[in-house]
């Protein structure tokens, strides 16, 4: 459908912090794209620079494909934008803060349109400070597509969000792509890209370690399954398994033959005496090729 945004060879350096590091990307029509990583690892420093709140150090930045040297006042038309950090007026009520950030555009959304939309309509007479989180984060949500965007950014949408919170903002992102929106997603959860991005971009230490839809990425490890499990920590499990790993008290070992790791678990177990609780089989996930590039769990 064509790219509306690419960079290429992005640096963002401060002295001798690499911040952003010849960073690549490609954003095309109405796709959901999740720039993934943990903290620090440049994912929103690549975004604000897209966004035109920091100047990059060296690379080039193409909208709609022209390359662009400033995001000017043209471009933000056509961009919507949810901070990692957003800093309402506390005072001023929810109508209040849309009613303000549309009289920022030539073009808007109706208020009354976008408080029924992310349901803020009972809401829409409190004051900000008084909201809840995921109350917070559907006014930020409101407040980045009060112009229509083409294009929305939003970073790190749904932390500090309970589990149901965090699931009611994913629907909200998938009908903005449903209506035919493009999207730049930050996140550091794994299951929020795996949910929803078309393509991933995988980021550490200011670089892209991976890229690709979420199947391609998983295919690249070549295995077929992971079993997990509960035991006593005991060495005689590495000497058969040498790259077994232990996550969050849990035993995982890859395979691509459930049927006989199982059994050969069982025996060695059995022969060692030791206890083997709470096996699980699952499938790969982004975790598993995280860990297979950097040799550490996103969450460290």
């Amino acid at each position: 459908m064509g790219k509306v945004i690419e960079i290429k060879n992005l640096k963002k350096y401060y002295k001798n912090v690499k911040a952003v590091d010849d960073v690549s990307i490609e954003v095309e029509k109405g796709d959901i794209v999740a720039i993934l990583g943990p903290n620090g690892a440049g994912k929103t420093t690549t975004v604000e620079t897209l966004e035109g709140l920091r100047e990059a150090t060296s690379g080039d930045i193409y909208y709609f494909g022209k390359k662009v040297k400033k995001i000017d006042h043209e471009i933000k038309e056509q961009i919507g934008v949810q901070l990692q950090n957003n800093s309402f007026f506390e005072n001023l009520t929810v109508k209040e803060i849309i009613k303000a950030f549309a009289g920022l555009y030539k073009k808007s959304v109706p208020v009354s349109s976008l408080l029924e939309r992310f349901k803020l309509e009972e809401k829409k007479n409190s004051k900000i400070k008084n909201l809840s989180g995921g109350q917070l984060q559907r006014v930020a949500l409101a407040v980045s597509v009060v112009n229509d965007p083409e294009i929305v950014f939003l970073d790190e949408p749904t932390t500090g969000l309970d589990p149901q919170a965090r699931r009611n903002l994913w629907e909200e992102i998938e009908k903005l792509k449903n209506e035919g929106k493009t999207i730049i997603l930050t996140t550091h959860y794994m299951e929020e890209a795996e949910k929803l991005a078309d393509k991933i971009y995988i980021f550490d230490m200011g670089k892209i370690i991976a890229e690709g839809t979420l199947n391609s990425l998983i295919d690249s490890l070549e295995m077929s399954s992971v079993i997990q499990f509960e035991t006593e920590e005991n060495n005689n499990l590495k000497k058969y398994y040498p790259k077994i790993k232990i996550i969050d008290n849990k035993y995982e070992i890859e395979t691509n033959n459930v049927e006989k790791d199982l059994i050969k678990i069982m025996e060695i177990s059995k022969e060692k005496g030791l206890r083997i609780n709470n096996i699980f089989i699952r499938k790969p996930n982004l975790e598993d090729v995280f860990l297979h590039l950097t040799g550490r769990s996103l969450r460290e």
